[in-house]
C-alpha cells in the first residue's frame, strides 16, 4: 500500500513536467475542430445540456440575476470536467484542494453580497434579523445571523473537497487491498475489483452532483440578492 495515500492528491509529474497541464487538454480531444456547418453527436449534445441548464437556472433568478448565467453555467462545467478529470489516470483533481475551492467560492459569495447591499440594501439587512425575535434577543441573533452568512463560502469550498478527496482515499484504498490479494486470494481480488467499479461509477455520480450543488447554492445565494 502506499505509504502517504494523500499523494494522489500531488500533481504528478513526467520529466520535471506536470501531467496535470496535459491532461486539461484531454476534453478538447472529444470535439471536432473541421470547420463545418452541421455539427456533430458531441456539439449537439453540449449545446442540449448548455440550454437544459441554462433554462433550469433562469426559472429560479430574476431579470437581475439572469444575467449571472454565463459566469454560473462556465463555473458548473468548469467544476465538473476538473471533477471528471481526476478520476482518470495520472491526472490531478483540482477540485480535491482547498484553496483552489475557496478561491471559487469567497469571490462568488462576496459578490452575491454586493450586490444584495446595492440593489435592495434594506431587504439584505433585514436576512440577518428572523422576523418576530425577541427583542433581548435581537443582538444575539444578529450576530449568529452574521456568523452564518460568513461561514456560507467556507461550507461551499470544505464541502466540494471533503466530498472529492473522501471518495478518492477511498478508491485508493479499494485498489491498494485488490493489487495485494491478487497473488493470494484470487476470489477476494474479484470481489474487491467489483467493489471498486462501483465506486468508480459513484465517483463519476458524485462528480457530476457536486458541481451541481455547488452552482445551485451560488444561485440560491444569488436569488436572496436580486
Amino acid at each position: 500500500m502506499n505509504l502517504n495515500m494523500f499523494e494522489q492528491f500531488t500533481s504528478p509529474e513526467m520529466l520535471t513536467i506536470p501531467t496535470a497541464l496535459l491532461s486539461i487538454l484531454i476534453p478538447t480531444l472529444l470535439i471536432h475542430h473541421k470547420p463545418k456547418l452541421l455539427g456533430n453527436r458531441m456539439t449537439t449534445a453540449i449545446v442540449w445540456l448548455l440550454k437544459t441548464t441554462m433554462l433550469n437556472m433562469t426559472n429560479q433568478l430574476t431579470l437581475g440575476g439572469q444575467k449571472w448565467c454565463r459566469i454560473l453555467i462556465s463555473l458548473l462545467f468548469f467544476i465538473l470536467v476538473g471533477n471528471m478529470l481526476g478520476l482518470l489516470p495520472y491526472t490531478f483533481a483540482s477540485t480535491s484542494q482547498l484553496s483552489m475551492n475557496m478561491a471559487m467560492a469567497i469571490p462568488l459569495w462576496m459578490a452575491t453580497v454586493i450586490t444584495g447591499m446595492i440593489n435592495k440594501p434594506s431587504t439584505t439587512l433585514a436576512h440577518m434579523l428572523p422576523e418576530g425575535s425577541p427583542t433581548p434577543l435581537i443582538p444575539f441573533m444578529i450576530m449568529i445571523e452574521t456568523i452564518s452568512l460568513l461561514m456560507r463560502p467556507l461550507a461551499l469550498g470544505v464541502r466540494l473537497t471533503a466530498n472529492i478527496t473522501a471518495g478518492h482515499l477511498l478508491m485508493t484504498m479499494v485498489s491498494s487491498t485488490m493489487l495485494n490479494f491478487i497473488n493470494t486470494h484470487i476470489t477476494l481480488s474479484l470481489l474487491t475489483w467489483a467493489l471498486l467499479l462501483l465506486l468508480t461509477l459513484l465517483e463519476l455520480a458524485v462528480a457530476c452532483i457536486q458541481a451541481y450543488v455547488f452552482v445551485l447554492l451560488i444561485i440560491l445565494y444569488l436569488q436572496e440578492n436580486t
